[in-house]
C-alpha cells in the first residue's frame, strides 16, 4: 500500500499544517502503509514569521521547507505519477491555498498548481481514493469542477469556504472536527481538522478516521 502525502511547505500560515501532516503520517504508519512524501519544487507565495504573524522579507522553497516535516525523505512531485500510488492525502494549512493553489487570494476563481492538478486528476481517473484535510477540499472542488464533476466535501462549518465550495459546483456537508465526509462516487474523503478543532486531540480523531477510510477504499 503506497499512499502519497502532498505537502505545501512547513507551517500553518504559509505551508502545511504540521500537526495535520504528522498525524497523517502517524496513522498511515500504524496501518503499515508506505508513505510517499512529496511537494512541488516551487517558491512559496510568501514567508510568515509564525512567532509574530508578520510577513518576512525572504524567499523559501516549498519542497525544501516540506522536507523538514518529512525528515528529508521527500520527492519532487513532478517525479510522481498516479500509477505510483494506491491513494493520496493532502493535509491542510494555508500553504494548500497559497502554494498548491491560489484559493486564498482568488476563491472560486482560483487556479491550481499544474503538478497538483495533474496528479489529482490521474488519481480520480484511476478511481483511486484521495483524502483532503482542513482547507485542502477547496482544491478538490476546483479540480472536480474543471473535470465537469461534482463532489461531496467538507471544510467543517466555515461559512465562506463552504460557500466557495458550493460556488465551484460541489456539495458541502457540515462536519465537526471529529467527523469525515465520504464521497463514494469520486472516492474522496474530507475532514475539517483545524478548520474546527481547538486542540490536537480533536483534529486527530477526524484525521484518523480519514486515513482509515482512504486506506480501506484503496484495498
Amino acid at each position: 500500500m503506497k499512499v502519497g502525502v502532498l505537502l505545501s511547505g512547513s507551517g500553518v500560515n504559509d505551508g502545511s499544517e504540521i500537526h495535520e501532516s504528522v498525524l497523517t503520517m502517524l496513522f498511515l504508519d500504524r496501518l503499515r502503509a508506505e508513505t510517499i512524501m512529496m511537494a512541488p519544487n516551487i517558491d512559496q507565495m510568501h514567508v510568515i514569521n509564525h512567532y509574530t504573524g508578520q510577513e518576512m522579507d525572504e524567499y523559501r522553497n516549498v519542497l525544501v521547507e516540506s522536507a523538514r516535516i518529512a525528515r528529508g525523505n521527500i520527492k519532487d512531485m513532478a517525479e510522481i505519477r498516479g500509477e505510483d500510488l494506491n491513494a493520496l492525502i493532502i493535509p491542510g494549512g494555508l500553504g494548500a491555498s497559497k502554494n498548491l493553489s491560489d484559493f486564498a487570494m482568488s476563491g472560486p476563481e482560483c487556479s491550481v498548481n499544474p503538478d497538483v492538478y495533474r496528479i489529482v486528476v490521474e488519481m480520480i481517473l484511476a478511481k483511486k481514493p484521495i483524502g483532503a484535510i482542513c482547507i485542502a477540499p477547496a482544491i478538490m472542488a476546483k479540480i472536480l469542477a474543471e473535470q465537469s464533476l461534482s463532489g461531496k466535501l467538507t471544510v467543517g462549518n466555515d461559512k465562506t469556504a463552504s460557500e466557495d465550495i458550493v460556488a465551484m459546483g460541489s456539495k458541502h456537508q457540515n462536519c465537526s472536527s471529529e467527523e469525515i465526509a465520504i464521497d463514494n462516487e469520486n472516492k474522496i474523503v474530507t475532514t475539517p481538522a483545524y478548520m474546527n478543532a481547538e486542540s490536537i486531540s480533536e483534529a486527530a480523531k477526524g484525521i484518523e478516521k480519514l486515513v482509515d477510510q482512504v486506506v480501506s477504499m484503496a484495498k
